[in-house]
C-alpha cells in the first residue's frame, strides 16, 4: 500500500498555514490582534494602577510600618506626615517660592542643554567634520560625573546662578548628543540610498528619511535629559544654594527636620515621574505610524 502525501496518518496536526499564521501574530501589535474594548478592561481590572502598582504598594507599606512604630519619625516619617509637612510649607510661604525658584533653573538649564545637544547631535551625526569637532569632546565629557565638575564651576563662575544652570545644561546636553548622533548614524542606509534613486535632494532626504528614522532615538535623548536635568538640579542646590527645594532640605538636615528633608526628594521624584510622563506622551503622538512589540 502506497501512503499518499496529501492523506492524513492518525491525529491530524496543525496545516502549515495556521502555524505561520501564529507565528506572524507574534510579530503583530497587540492592539491589532485584539482590537475589542474588553481586552483594554481586562488589563485594568488585573492592574488599575498600571506603573503606579509598586509605588503606590511602597507607600502603603511605608505608612503601616511607620504607623505601627517599627519606623520612627526621625528616619522615616509616615508619608502622610509628609504631605502634611509639605501642606504647612506651602500654607508659610516657604514651599511655593523654593518651587519656582528651582523649576526656573531647572527650565533655563535643560533649554540651554537641549539646544547644544540637539545642534551639537545634528552637525556631528550629518556632517563627518562635525562627528570630529564635537563626538571626541563629548565622550570625555560624558565619562565626568556631575558632582565632580561642581567645584571647578564654582571656582570658575562662583556660587551664583550661572553656575547652577551651566551645571543642569551640562547634564541635559551630554545625554542628548550621544542619543541623537547614533540615531541619525542608525537610520538604515537602504533607506537613504531609496530616496536618492527617487530623486530626493538633501533637504527632502532630512525631512522624509533622516528625521522620522531619528525620531526615537531623540525622544530616548529628551528622556535621558530630563532625568539628568533633574540630578543636575539636586546636584547644583545642595551645595551653596540660599534659596530652591536644595536649599530647604539642607535647612532640614541642619536642624534635624526630617519632614522638610522628605518633602524636597518627594517633589525631586515627582519632578522625574512627570519628565517621564511628558516623553511617553509624545512618543505616542510622534511615534503612532511605528508597530512596536507590547508585552501581553
Amino acid at each position: 500500500m502506497t501512503l499518499s502525501l496529501h492523506e492524513p496518518t492518525g491525529r491530524a496536526g496543525p496545516s502549515a498555514d495556521a502555524v505561520g499564521e501564529r507565528e506572524r501574530d507574534l510579530f503583530v501589535p497587540r492592539d491589532a490582534r485584539r482590537p475589542t474594548a474588553l481586552g483594554a478592561l481586562r488589563e485594568r481590572l488585573r492592574w488599575p494602577l498600571g506603573i503606579y502598582t509598586t509605588p503606590v504598594v511602597i507607600l502603603l507599606a511605608w505608612e503601616l510600618l511607620a504607623r505601627a512604630g517599627i519606623l520612627t519619625k526621625t528616619y522615616a516619617p509616615a508619608p502622610t506626615s509628609i504631605v502634611k509637612s509639605a501642606v504647612d510649607l506651602w500654607r508659610q510661604g516657604v514651599l511655593g517660592p523654593d518651587l519656582a525658584i528651582s523649576l526656573q533653573r531647572a527650565g533655563i538649564g535643560l533649554a540651554i542643554g537641549l539646544t547644544a545637544g540637539i545642534v551639537a547631535g545634528v552637525l556631528g551625526g550629518l556632517l563627518r567634520s562635525g562627528e570630529y569637532l564635537f563626538n571626541g569632546l563629548v565622550q570625555v565629557l560624558n565619562t565626568i560625573p556631575l558632582l565632580a565638575v561642581l567645584p571647578l564651576m564654582i571656582v570658575w563662575f562662583g556660587i551664583d546662578e550661572l553656575t547652577k544652570v551651566l551645571l543642569i545644561s551640562f547634564g541635559a546636553g551630554v545625554p542628548m548628543y550621544l542619543n541623537l548622533f547614533a540615531a541619525i548614524r542608525g537610520v538604515d542606509q537602504r533607506l537613504i540610498e531609496m530616496a536618492r534613486t527617487t530623486g530626493a535632494g538633501t533637504w527632502r532626504l532630512v525631512t522624509r528619511v533622516l528625521v522620522p528614522g531619528s525620531l526615537p532615538g531623540f525622544l530616548v535623548g529628551l528622556r535621558f535629559s530630563l532625568a539628568y536635568s533633574v540630578l543636575g538640579l539636586v546636584a547644583a542646590e545642595t551645595v551653596n544654594a540660599d534659596k530652591g527645594l536644595g536649599f530647604l532640605i539642607t535647612q532640614g538636615q541642619t536642624y534635624l527636620q526630617t519632614n522638610q528633608v522628605f518633602v524636597g526628594l518627594v517633589i525631586y521624584s515627582l519632578l522625574g515621574l512627570l519628565a517621564d510622563q511628558f516623553v511617553r506622551a509624545l512618543e505616542r503622538v510622534l511615534l503612532r505610524w511605528r508597530p512596536g512589540f507590547e508585552a501581553s
